[in-house]
């Protein structure tokens, strides 16, 4: 069980720094994802992959993308931007919205992402210093009148 930020896996770390003296072979301790400043995830997931849509029309529900600690947890530290694309569009349309967002406890919403036309697509997602993760496949259709 992993205990996030607890006053006791700090004092253990402490510790086993200061139980190490000289020759011990530890060099350091380097802290990212969950121990993380909010700025650096060790990976990118989606949380939310696309939903079918209508071309012109939001992607419903909102496209999530949660960052990823080193053990594959959410890193509820994280408040990078998270930027998203699309990966694939043999189509040729165009995405629009709000394509970059900053993350809130871990997690990116896009509540406004529209692509202009009908077609199969995945989107790519992608923060600062991990390797992008693309989504499913998804159908855009050609919207119908009233």
């Amino acid at each position: 069980m992993r205990i996030a930020h607890s006053p006791i896996v700090l004092s253990l770390i402490t510790l086993v720094i200061a139980s190490c003296g000289d020759g011990s072979g530890l060099i350091g301790i380097a802290t990212g994802g969950g121990g993380g400043g909010g700025s650096l995830a060790a990976a990118v997931a989606f949380f939310v992959q696309p939903n079918s849509a209508t071309a012109g029309q939001a992607i419903s529900p909102p496209v999530e993308v949660v960052a990823k600690d080193s053990l594959g947890n959410t890193d509820s530290t994280f408040t990078g931007a998270v930027t998203v694309s699309l990966a694939s569009n043999p189509a040729g349309g165009s995405l629009s919205g709000t394509t970059t967002r900053r993350a809130v406890a871990g997690i990116a919403s896009f509540g406004d992402l529209v692509i202009d036309k009908p077609g199969t697509y995945t989107l790519s997602a992608s923060t600062s210093s991990v390797t992008p993760v693309t989504s499913n496949a998804f159908t855009v259709t050609t919207a119908t009148g009233p």
